[in-house]
């Protein structure tokens, strides 16, 4: 009724499927691909309808939004003013504000509701509210929903039951806490017996763990979990909206998961599921580790105190996790503090502490970066980048996905011409919701191919102008600038140190645009043209050489032994390849020993 009396199409939609409100819009997947595309003076639409305004709009998001839409010239179309908004129209401004305060107070009312609601369930009915399910127990069927609503629409009520084999670790951890072992000789105990760490067992409800072996928080966390007593238990922890940058409120909320106090737990009037622990055991479980202060407590974030270039962006080639950063005698360090249960788990030679000196790579990486950059190479860089993306059938992917939405049309055709003679709006109603569901996954689709398309050469060179401006200017910037232009650039690295090499990559992110990391950097010009996304391109250094690691034990620092040194890193691991990689020059740096000094013990 708004669209189609003024001779408007819509050409495209953005719907963000299971993304609160609460996010700005520039967060959000689709909403932020919609803003994006208003910088694109070549975009598909003159203007852009908003259907439901406080389902798109929370709090004053529609006044940190709407700026956007009119430096680009796009009018935004709401159908409580008929039409576009005026920008200067004042009761138009007061209209989406109201929305805004509407959608702010639903969501807190329907949060009030929804906690009394569960706090009511987990003490009463001693019902389980989801998640999942505490290592020695297994979700299990208990029927129907309750909820008549909830059971039509094939949802099942679920409680925990036993499992066989990881009842009895469990039992075999609270049996030897209480025995007096610590929680380290526990972890190291099973390990050594082979018994599967809760994210190995579980493999499919852990996909974001390694399961290489026991580790001491898993202990302490079965420790201190309640539901093994039989009871359910719930708000153990609760999820804070926090500024994510108190220096730019427009960029919204993000939550943080944290401990509530004890007296603020809810706990079921009666056992609901088998038990595991007696109260007794368990209450005494719980004196233990408070006189040894181990209960669970907020984890609270390290302020770092000096810069680090290379912060986040380092890995062991060993165990390929992220490289810690650390100060030690007045530089810069990164360290693999590498615990004795995650090498028996995985069975390799690891050093306890594995440290990589900052200035020892630096001036090498910037000067990579300026070579691999420069002015006489770039047309050869550039062939190459354009050579390298493969072939994905984007065409013929493109075209397979319009005939999905195509025949999806056809079938919303059809249901309304059900409907009309005489068929059953319900039944004809759930296959409208399937065909529409199905809409918006292949326009989805369809959006995502556009942004993944193959870029012309034209864009390639563009985009490598711009990071080579960035590689040439960072050598003279702070070490604070160094690694926000690292970050931003995509630099990984990661270091071998039974090789003596470190291997630089650069991946450039699909939504590199035209920006500037700071003034010290010299800055493009901030008006000039946009670079279109680009697809997950690497560039790759083959390995550049490094100096021997320092390895330290427990205790005094030895001296190094090259011959135990080369049995400690046989069992060397080749760094991952993420994305597609492109090789751009060889890189042999000799370094010198004394390069990498030995850091004392504090």
């Amino acid at each position: 009724m708004l669209i189609e009396p003024r001779g408007g199409k819509i050409v495209e939609q953005h719907f963000d499927i299971d993304k609160s409100r609460f996010i700005p819009p520039q967060r959000r997947p689709e909403a932020g691909a919609l803003l994006g595309e208003l910088r694109n003076p070549r975009r598909a639409f003159d203007a852009v309808v908003v259907g439901e305004p406080q389902r798109a709009f929370y709090g004053n998001q529609f006044g940190n939004t709407f700026d956007i839409f009119n430096h680009f010239g796009v009018p935004l179309w709401v159908p409580e003013v008929g039409g576009p908004i005026d920008p200067t129209n004042e009761a138009h401004e007061l209209i989406m504000m109201m929305f805004g305060g509407v959608s702010k107070g639903e969501r807190n009312r329907i949060k009030v509701r929804v906690r009394t609601a569960m706090s009511a369930l987990a003490e009463i009915e001693g019902r389980f509210l989801g998640g999942r399910p505490p290592y020695g127990y297994l979700l299990t069927d208990l029927g129907p929903h309750p909820n008549p609503a909830k059971a039509a629409d094939g949802k099942r009520l679920h409680g925990l039951d036993l499992d066989p084999y990881a009842a009895l670790v469990v039992q075999r951890i609270f049996a030897e806490f209480l025995e007096g072992s610590g929680l380290f000789a526990i972890a190291e105990g099973l390990t050594r017996d082979g018994i599967p760490c809760p994210s190995a067992h579980d493999p499919k409800r852990n996909r974001h763990r390694s399961g290489i072996a026991w580790s001491k928080g898993a202990v302490r966390t079965i420790l201190t979990n309640p539901r093994y007593t039989g009871r359910q238990v719930w708000n153990r922890q609760r999820k804070d909206e926090v500024l994510l940058d108190v220096d730019d409120v427009t960029l919204g909320h993000t939550t943080k998961q944290r401990w509530n106090d004890s007296d603020k737990w809810i706990f079921s009037k009666k056992a609901v599921h088998p038990q595991l622990v007696d109260d007794d055991t368990f209450r005494n479980v719980q004196d233990i580790l408070a006189a040894r202060g181990r209960g669970p407590c907020e984890h609270k974030p390290h302020r770092t105190r000096h810069p680090y270039a290379f912060k986040g962006a380092i890995r062991c080639g060993l165990c390929l996790r992220k490289m810690q950063s650390q100060w030690i005698n007045e530089a810069a360090y990164y360290r693999c503090a590498f615990a004795r249960e995650y090498a028996l788990g995985n069975k390799i030679e690891h050093p306890l502490n594995v440290y990589l000196r900052e200035d020892a790579i630096l001036p090498r990486v910037d000067r990579w970066l300026s070579k691999v950059f420069a002015p006489h190479r770039l047309t050869q860089t550039i062939d190459d980048m354009f050579a390298d993306q493969p072939d994905r059938n984007h065409d013929a992917m493109t075209e397979a996905t319009r005939k999905r939405i195509a025949d999806v049309e056809t079938k919303l055709a059809r249901y309304r011409a059900a409907i009309e003679a005489g068929g059953d709006p319900a039944e004809i109603g759930r296959w409208v919701n399937e065909a529409k569901a199905e809409r918006l996954k292949a326009e989805a689709e369809l959006r995502q191919s556009r942004k993944g398309a193959p870029m012309s050469r034209t864009e390639i060179a563009e985009l490598v102008t711009e990071i080579g401006d960035m590689a040439r200017a960072v050598a003279d910037a702070p070490v604070k600038r160094k690694h926000e232009t690292y970050q931003w650039m995509g630099l990984r690295l990661t270091y071998h140190p039974g090789q003596a090499k470190v291997r630089a990559e650069i991946h450039l992110s699909p939504h590199v645009v035209k920006r500037y990391v700071s003034e010290d950097l010299a800055p493009p010009d901030a008006h000039g043209p946009e670079v279109s996304p680009s697809p997950n391109i690497t560039f790759l250094s083959p390995d550049m050489r490094n100096p021997r690691p320092v390895e330290r034990s427990a205790g005094a620092v030895p001296s190094v032994d090259r011959s135990r040194q080369a049995n400690v890193y046989r069992g060397a691991a080749a760094s991952p390849s993420h994305g597609r990689r492109l090789y751009i020059s060889i890189l042999q740096i000799a370094f010198r020993h004394q390069c990498l000094e030995r850091p004392q013990d504090p």
